[in-house]
């Protein structure tokens, strides 16, 4: 058992599990952040009343939803700046031990 567990700490899998974990518990908060009160004023001063998610413009008679991609960027960024400020709060980073 010793030797599991130096190998864990060895790998850096517990700094990968607790970031795992983190993210998968604020996704649905983060999410919620991002669709319903950043996307709707981004798409409101970038012109689209229905939000950022609906803004599109037409090329050659192709709809490009180029709101959508910019709201499932700014829900990726807001979660991973979650995560990374959550790992260094608590200072999770010093759980795994260095090789050497």
């Amino acid at each position: 058992m010793k030797n599991f567990i130096e190998f864990i700490r060895e790998q850096g899998v517990m700094g990968l599990a607790i970031g795992f974990i983190l993210g998968g518990a604020v996704s649905e908060v983060v999410k919620s952040l991002v669709n319903d009160i950043i996307n709707p004023l981004l798409g409101l001063m970038l012109g689209s009343v229905d939000g950022l998610k609906e803004a599109t413009f037409s090329f050659f008679g192709a709809h490009i939803l180029w709101g959508n991609f910019i709201a499932i960027l700014i829900n990726f960024i807001v979660i991973a700046l979650v995560v990374y400020f959550g790992f260094k709060g608590l200072k999770l980073d010093t759980l795994d031990k260095k090789k050497g």
